[in-house]
């Protein structure tokens, strides 16, 4: 394969190669854009804007608090776990620029998950939401912590508005107290003592690890992929030059998904930092009239989201009265977007949605389709600008245009490896600096690259291969469909069968009717023999459906 084919589809002024050594690390990045960018909004949330000025001091104080009251040094481990809050941005800046490897948490993580990712890290400092505190608790014996912050919604917001809110948050969700934590401090006590601490500098390079992002918890145990900080420089540049995204000025990004996950941190906080641009923060997204009624208050540039979350918009009252007047992009990724949703998001806000692909491995983006054509392709685009793209068989020899197989990527933004695995390091990666991505794909002669599916969620019905992404882009064409997932069951006959799971619109909606749709649209083998409908779907905190979790329950049926 010419593995530089896509090339002559770039669009103009997009270079073929960046420099992934621009900025020595996110740590230089983020203070030559608090010095060019000060009086510039950076973040806001909650009704509270924080300037590029303001996230200067206030991450110089938290760093400076970690170096000298947490007697942290370079390369120590910092988890934090929240939700998206200004303090989030805080944190994490002051953590780099005193050279430490952030460690990014989920909230939701059961205490069994949280004990296994604070001692796999070896984090000695937790910044933790209150509203997790319960989980920590159960666990904090067994882990290396010797700090715990605790922080509240409230704790950035002006008095009276930030007390008021953290009373009424933790009436409602009954949440343990912060002192039940030994030696836990308040994040607001943290800010006060670090306006008084100097911040040391740190000689931060390139190879430095930034991010222990873990991945890989839904098919065993969680593994943290070393992100240094030329991965993540890497991969905001490469997004900023696909995009001409500096020749926007004051772009304002709509921040909906969690900032602990590496999609929003690199597309949303690192790009808009490195620009300049200010990024909006949904707390909750999950509140879909709440959501709606705060991009009822900015006219945005910029959104991204996963399919789920663009068709829960689209499914709001409200939401097509908005000002799109200003809307760019709407960046689609961590799942397949399907066709139906990205034409009635063009219906709707006058742009398609442009879809993208990447892995916590890519820090994460490796393809992108071109945000200056309004076609909804199918596809998840061309390699970003010094990224190339090699469809693999299980042998990991190079195949042809056009022949399905395993997506392998190579660029600056691939990962080191798994922190202390080096067996699965290993597994992924072949000679040469080719990650193996897991996922089963082609690429056409114009050099875009097509999913066909995970390895794992590939149906084999009588020795065919079905791909569910293929079923579910079918049956959401349907109009009584709200959301659907594809998965493998079992069958004496045929070894598995393909069985849907549907959440529908329309509560009439029969089994006989989706399997009539498909019959027209699907060859036989493709037709699902099974239908199950349901209230809502099991998903990832990111929105993307958890089809293991579908499959898992239909194999207990079974057994049963």
């Amino acid at each position: 394969m010419n593995r530089h084919i896509w090339l002559k589809h770039y669009p103009e002024g997009v270079p073929a190669e960046i420099n992934p050594e621009e900025y020595r690390s996110l740590k230089h990045m983020f203070e030559e854009s608090c010095r060019k960018y000060a009086a510039h909004p950076a973040f806001t949330s909650l009704g509270r804007t924080v300037s590029y000025a303001e996230m200067d001091e206030l991450s110089r104080r938290f760093g400076a608090w970690l170096q000298k009251e947490a007697g942290l040094a370079k390369g120590d481990r910092i988890a934090i776990m929240m939700p998206n809050l200004l303090q989030y941005p805080v944190a994490v800046f002051g953590a780099l620029r005193a050279g430490l490897t952030v460690v990014n948490t989920n909230p939701l993580y059961t205490a069994r998950e949280l004990e296994h990712q604070l001692n796999d890290s070896g984090a000695k400092v937790m910044l933790i939401y209150e509203g997790a505190c319960a989980t920590l608790q159960e666990v904090v014996g067994r882990t290396p912590l010797r700090k715990v912050i605790v922080t509240g919604i409230g704790d950035m917001l002006a008095f009276p508005k930030g007390l008021i809110t953290n009373l009424v948050v933790r009436h409602v969700k009954k949440m343990v107290p912060a002192w039940s934590l030994p030696g836990a401090v308040r994040f607001g006590g943290v800010l006060n003592k670090g306006a008084s601490l100097r911040l040391d500098p740190v000689d931060v390079d390139p190879e430095d690890v930034a991010f222990l992002q873990y991945t890989g918890g839904t098919t065993g145990v969680a593994k943290g992929a070393v992100l240094t900080h030329r991965n993540l420089v890497a991969n905001t540049i490469q997004i900023v030059s696909w995009g001409n995204l500096g020749e926007i000025d004051r772009a304002v990004v709509i921040t909906a998904l969690p900032l602990y996950h590496i999609f929003a941190l690199t597309s949303n906080c690192l790009t808009f930092v490195y620009t300049g641009g200010e990024n909006v923060l949904i707390t909750n997204p999950r509140d879909m009239a709440a959501f709606v009624a705060e991009l009822a208050k900015v006219r945005f540039t910029f959104i991204t989201g996963v399919n789920t979350l663009f068709n829960s918009l689209l499914n709001t009252p409200g939401f097509e009265r908005l000002d799109f007047s200003g809307l760019r992009v709407a960046l689609g990724g961590g799942m397949a977007v399907q066709a139906a949703v990205s034409e009635r998001w063009r219906q709707v806000t006058g742009r398609d949605i442009c879809q993208g692909w990447g892995l916590t491995e890519t820090s994460p983006v490796a393809t992108c389709n071109r945000v200056d054509e309004l076609s909804f392709t199918g596809s998840i685009g061309y390699p970003l600008p010094s990224t190339e793209i090699s469809i693999r068989d299980d042998d990991g020899n190079e195949l042809p245009v056009g022949q399905v197989g395993e997506i392998c990527v190579r660029g600056p933004q691939v990962m080191r490896g798994y922190w202390n695995r080096p067996e699965e390091t290993d597994k992924v990666m072949l000679e040469g600096g080719w990650l193996r991505t897991g996922d089963i794909g082609r690429m056409d002669e114009q050099g875009l690259t097509y999913i066909e599916d995970r390895k794992k969620d590939m149906i084999l019905v009588s020795g065919f291969n079905v791909y569910p992404n293929e079923i579910e882009g079918v049956v959401a064409k349907m109009p009584e469909v709200l959301e659907v997932a594809a998965v493998a069951q079992d069958d004496p006959r045929s070894g598995e069968v393909v069985a849907l799971f549907i959440v529908p619109k329309d509560a009439a909606l029969t089994k006989d009717q989706v399997v009539a749709f498909c019959k027209k649209e699907l060859t036989g083998y493709k037709v699902p023999r099974a239908v199950y409908f349901r209230d809502e779907l099991p998903k990832t905190n990111v929105g993307k459906i958890l089809r293991r979790e579908l499959r898992d329950e239909l194999r207990k049926k079974v057994a049963a």
